[in-house]
């Protein structure tokens, strides 16, 4: 591979390979990273919702220790 690379001009190595890589693979590139960052983001809401609904089921909780009179 390096013998492939060794007459070329260094834009043709670090300018043109990468944007034709780009090209090829944008789109499973950007699918990719859109999964992750949609992976990220349901796992960040379900630890919202996990954290509120403790946080709720202890003030409850709480409230009715301190009311036991009902």
């Amino acid at each position: 591979m390096r013998g492939i690379f060794a007459g070329l001009p260094w834009w043709v190595k670090w300018v043109a390979v990468p944007v034709i890589a780009l090209v090829v693979f944008g789109g499973l590139i950007a699918s990719i990273v859109g999964f992750v960052i949609g992976l990220l983001f349901k796992a960040l809401v379900f630890v919202a919702l996990v954290g509120g609904l403790i946080y709720i089921v202890r003030k409850f909780m709480s409230n009715s220790s301190s009311h036991g009179d009902w």
